[in-house]
């Protein structure tokens, strides 16, 4: 399939190129977030009291910013937008603000509240390490705020995705880092000043990166024309439409939350250092999640939720297939050069002062085995929003219960025989379970996905991707030959030498296989770097 005769493949790859961009930008400033943090904080006790204490307000993070919330709303506000007109959109709008404002807000009184309590039952072992408890608490009150504030940047988010404004949205999570890494630099070192630990300005960042994650994107929803209307009516029937919708949602949130539950237990009880380890691995592995999963989501949950409007079936077979095979031919590469290069990633972007030799291999360990489910993590991120789109939001929040009760049996297992690296494995697993079940599903609600062109792909990317980490493997084992000496300049020579290696070889398997969703996704990168 051609570039002149697909396009509506075309539209798909620039809208997820445009919030491509400017995800990127955003992983890359959450690198160098982790580097910061990294350097400042290493893999000790302060980092493992921080990361524990925003998984507690972040567990309803996936339901407000990129899971549920957005499933359910962006497909009823896009609707009310086509047959209604913008002013009824506003409505509905400035409903769904108030309400999240109301429910987030009593999450939040509710745990101030009971901080203590839900911080033991995540992380009771943390009460044998003096203070870390105590530490762990106070930053989780700090930080629970967030829940508001990342709800309504969420619905912000969605309104602008609807009216197809990519780029802001996209961008407004590098905020999130930019308040992290500024808080960082000027208020560590004032903390003990005024008698606070170093790690509660990472707490407070979080706010600030809270704060502009919506700042950023406000003055652009007015300029659409947007004025917001203190109004409250939970009877209305397009905001009983996203509750309901929100509904199936929360029950597999639930079983998340119990997922989330037994994998910080899990990891807390693996040692110092262990809850670090797993999260800077996942914040690596997130990068190419956010660049090909999210933003092709992003591009295609709005095409998807119009096609479905008018119970366009084709045209969502069509959508869907173009989705997901501009996916894999990323996902795919990025999966074979996460494992094969992982150490030396991991080694360039955190090892220094205080994160350790010991801190780069144990990263590099969960990185590997994170990475097996990449190509699952991102099929999810496109597969579920569908579902809502198509009024059938129970699928997947069904699917996620099962998957979840899945996950925790193989995370149990797992951790009993590699340690912490078990519930990298279990999670990735567990991930690729659930693409592949609803994958399946949808194919049989839609009556097929163009599978032969997603399987010929499939195995065409595969092909490529694995002769490119062959490649890759042979070239970094042959420059650290030529070139040996751990000195940070080195270290990136090697690993550019190596990356450039892969994409030659990559570039041009792809093109010899006549793999035309790679050159149209190539292409339109190349286009948007030189713009921006």
């Amino acid at each position: 399939m051609t570039d002149e005769t697909n396009p509506s493949s075309k539209r798909l790859a620039s809208s997820a190129g445009v919030a491509g961009t400017a995800t990127m930008s955003s992983r890359l400033l959450g690198l160098i977030r982790e580097q910061v943090l990294a350097s400042l904080f290493g893999a000790g006790s302060a980092m493992d009291a921080f990361n524990v204490a925003f998984r507690i307000p972040n567990l309803v993070r996936d339901l407000f910013a990129e899971g549920a919330m957005s499933a359910a709303f962006v497909p009823t506000f896009t609707k009310e937008l086509a047959t209604k007109g913008r002013e009824a959109a506003w409505r509905l709008g400035s409903l769904v603000l108030n309400s999240l404002l109301v429910i987030t807000g009593l999450l939040v009184v509710a745990g101030l509240i009971f901080s203590e309590p839900m911080v033991k039952a995540f992380a009771g072992s943390y009460i044998d390490v003096p203070g870390k408890l105590d530490l762990t608490v106070h930053l989780t009150r700090i930080m629970l705020p967030f829940l508001t504030l990342v709800a309504l940047a969420a619905a912000v988010m969605g309104m602008l995705n609807s009216l197809n404004r990519f780029f802001i949205p996209a961008l407004s999570p590098a905020m999130f880092n930019v308040g992290i890494i500024a808080c960082a630099i000027f208020l560590v070192p004032v903390m003990s000043l005024v008698g606070l630990q170093p790690i509660t300005a990472i707490a407070i960042g979080v706010l600030v990166g809270g704060v502009g994650q919506l700042a950023l994107q406000w003055p652009l929803l007015i300029r659409e024309g947007f004025r917001y209307r203190p109004i409250l009516n939970f009877r209305d029937p397009g905001l009983k439409q996203v509750l309901l919708l929100m509904g199936p949602a929360t029950l597999g949130l639930a079983a998340t939350q119990i997922n989330l539950f037994v994998n910080t237990v899990l990891a807390t009880g693996e040692g110092t250092g262990a809850v670090s380890w797993l999260n800077y691995a996942f914040r690596i592995m997130y990068l190419p999640i956010g660049i090909f999963g999210v933003s092709v989501a992003t591009a295609s949950v709005p095409a998807v939720s119009r096609q479905a409007a008018v119970n366009d079936t084709p045209a969502i077979r069509k959508t869907m297939a173009d989705s997901l095979s501009l996916m894999m031919v990323m996902n795919i590469p990025a999966t074979v050069g996460l494992i094969v290069l992982a150490s030396p990633i991991v080694q360039i972007l955190f090892e220094r002062r205080a994160f350790t030799p010991l801190d780069t291999a144990a990263t590099a360990a969960a990185l590997q085995l994170y990475a097996i489910g990449l190509l699952g993590y991102s099929a999810v991120r496109i597969t579920s929003p569908v579902f809502y789109a198509l009024g059938q939001s129970r699928i997947p929040a069904t699917v996620t219960v099962v998957i979840v009760l899945v996950n925790v049996g193989l995370n149990l297992f797992f951790v009993q025989l590699f340690g912490y690296r078990g519930l990298a494995l279990g999670t990735s697993l567990a991930a690729l379970l659930n693409a592949s079940t609803l994958l399946f599903l949808l194919r049989r609600r839609l009556g097929g996905l163009e599978d032969s062109r997603i399987l010929l792909t499939l195995i065409k990317i595969m092909t490529a991707a694995i002769l490119m980490g062959l490649a890759v493997s042979w070239v970094e084992a042959t420059v650290n030959q030529w070139l040996p000496g751990d000195a940070i300049f080195l270290q990136l020579i090697k690993l550019s030498i190596a990356i450039s290696a892969g994409i030659a070889v990559l570039t041009t398997t792809a093109h010899l296989l006549r793999v035309n969703e790679f050159r149209e996704a190539m292409s339109l990168l190349a286009r948007r770097f030189g713009r921006h």
